[in-house]
């Protein structure tokens, strides 16, 4: 690979000094499609800045400029373009003029002048593969900060097959170096050049002129705490967040401002700026803007009611699904993610409906630590929307439903407890778990007696999640049902585990009306003799221990001889509970 001061000679030899014959020039029929193909360069490089590669406008800005890239070769199969400042021109003449944004980071022609490109010659084939790859050449130099690569640099580096550039030493243009036709000038060395300037300076200087350098080391100079002082100024300077700043300013004048065309500028304006700061990855800076926003419009007084709409817009386009879902992709596959009090903080700024899209987005996020943030996030935003969340819960997408009903658990929000109530009696067993648990953990009278019905589900895990939840709140309206299955045969059919669940429950509501019950499974005897299942009579045992009362201490110590392990090892548990209890 060659450098970037050798692109020129190396690459293009139509611009070099020996070569062949250039290309034919330009007539008037041909110059409308290329004044087309150079507006549509500029809206598909402002497409690039603006929107995701997978986003439906880049697509289309994308080929559409391959299409005009198409009519100009039908006519020509090469195409030199001359840089000036705030155009492009072919043959000397004006195809693409962007005055009204000369010299600023918008302007095309400027960005490429400004870095020392003079021209650019595109040979077919080009917009096949290597326009995209000139658009992000383009969208890394706006972005580019004084210590990063210029724009020469990184079209050298891009190494372009169709693609050849003209550029001019900076340092030395009109003083040595390539100039615009190609030639080359002696070169004079840096260092005469300063030394030149120096004395020229020295000599145009009046006498009566004091500089800074003849103070230096005076008695009259700074001494250590000024310069300190101005060098802390300097850091603070430096730290203060412009992006911030100039949305104070603009919000300023938002509010001191009454007539409606300056109010409406100022909203351009700050539509403009979210835009950059979304770009540019500054979360904060998007978090302060549509909170001082929300402030502003009602803070001000006098305001018409279709002002407030258009300002109060700026966080409802950010908090649309599609905006949102493309900010949180965005998010996931971003190299430095955004800290979570960074994210919280925007998320708080956005509409209750974003909830929906962090609640899909919470099983689908790939990077830990947005995860992370994403799940801090979606507390607050669950916590701070309840209706929003109890509307979740009857979602179209099981993700999101799923989540919502978590959500509402988490947060004993009892005004789910109807809409969870209802998912008790869907056809999806893992909906049903879901619901059974998450009422258990609201916990109200009203949220436990939705649970009773559970107590019957035709799913184990459902039951013995209802059964549980019911008896750890001491609800006594579930008695009759519980006790309806622990004296009927279902109680046989269950493992070992539910059958626990249930004794457990019983125990625990019925108290010593339940004894006589427990006692009969644990020391009675049927027909011949024979004895309850050892199982069962451990459940039992398990049951009395929960009583706890002396009549329940007593049934057990008729048990504490059984020769049968299991029965013996449940009726010294029930024991040592039931002496602790009392």
């Amino acid at each position: 690979m060659t450098s970037p001061s050798q692109s020129s000679a190396v690459r293009n030899p139509v611009l070099s000094p020996g070569a062949a014959s250039g290309p034919r020039a330009v007539d008037a029929a041909d110059r409308a499609s290329v004044e087309e193909l150079m507006r549509l360069l500029a809206k598909a490089a402002r497409a690039h800045q603006l929107y995701l590669p997978n986003n439906p406008m880049y697509r289309r800005a994308v080929d559409a400029l391959r299409g005009g890239f198409a009519a100009v070769w039908r006519e020509m199969s090469e195409l030199t373009v001359t840089v000036a400042e705030s155009d492009f021109r072919v043959d000397d003449e004006v195809v693409w003029d962007d005055a009204s944004s000369a010299k600023t980071p918008d302007s095309l022609p400027w960005l490429f002048y400004k870095d020392g490109v003079r021209e650019l010659t595109m040979r077919e084939g080009f917009e096949a593969d290597e326009v995209s790859k000139l658009l992000e050449v383009v969208q890394r130099a706006r972005r580019a900060t004084p210590d990063d690569d210029d724009l020469v640099t990184l079209l050298w580096e891009a190494d372009f097959s169709l693609l050849t550039f003209k550029n001019v030493d900076l340092l030395l243009e009109g003083n040595g170096g390539e100039v615009a036709d190609g030639s080359l000038v002696e070169s004079v060395p840096a260092s005469d050049i300063a030394s030149n300037m120096h004395s020229a300076a020295e000599e145009a200087k009046p006498a009566n002129l004091v500089s800074v350098a003849d103070l230096d080391g005076t008695l009259y100079f700074l001494d250590q705490p000024e310069i300190a002082y101005l060098q802390r100024e300097l850091e603070r300077e430096y730290q203060i967040d412009l992006r911030s700043a100039v949305t104070t300013i603009l919000l300023d004048v938002f509010e001191t401002q009454s007539d409606s065309t300056a109010r409406g500028e100022v909203v351009e304006h700050l539509a403009s700026l979210l835009v950059f700061a979304l770009t540019a990855g500054d979360f904060r800076s998007v978090a302060f803007l549509l909170r001082e926003t929300k402030i502003a419009a009602e803070r001000c007084t006098g305001l018409a009611p279709e002002q407030r709409s258009e300002i109060m817009r700026l966080g409802f386009r950010l908090s649309t699904p599609d905006a949102f879902s493309q900010l949180l992709h965005a998010l996931d596959e971003s190299a430095i993610p955004p800290s979570a009090e960074e994210l919280a903080d925007l998320f708080e700024q956005l509409e209750a409906g974003v909830l929906a899209s962090v609640f899909h987005w919470l099983g689908r996020m790939t990077n830990p630590a947005i995860r992370g943030a994403l799940q801090t996030a979606a507390d607050r935003l669950a916590a701070a929307n309840t209706a929003e969340l109890v509307r979740l819960i009857g979602s179209a997408d099981p993700d999101v439903s799923a989540e919502a009903v978590r959500r509402c658990g988490a947060l004993k929000a009892q005004a789910a407890v109807l809409g969870l109530s209802k998912i008790l009696g869907e056809k999806e067993p893992a909906r049903r778990l879901l619901a059974a648990q998450a009422l258990a953990e609201i916990g109200t009278p009203g949220a436990l007696q939705g649970l009773e019905r559970s107590v019957l589900d035709a799913e184990r895990d459902v039951r013995i999640a209802a059964v549980r939840a019911l008896a750890s709140h001491g609800h006594r309206a579930a008695l009759p049902k519980i006790e309806s299955i622990i004296t009927g045969k279902a109680i046989r059919d269950m493992d070992l585990t539910e059958k626990m669940a249930f004794f457990e429950s019983y125990g625990t509501l019925s108290g010593d009306a339940g004894i006589a019950h427990c006692d009969g499974i644990l020391n009675g005897k049927g027909l011949w003799g024979r004895r309850e299942d050892p199982e069962l009579r451990a459940c039992a045992a398990v049951a009395l221990g929960r009583i706890g009362s002396p009549r329940a201490v007593e049934a057990l110590r008729k048990a504490s001889g059984e020769k049968d392990v299991v029965v013996r090892n449940a009726v010294g548990r029930a024991l040592r509970g039931g002496a602790a209890a009392s």
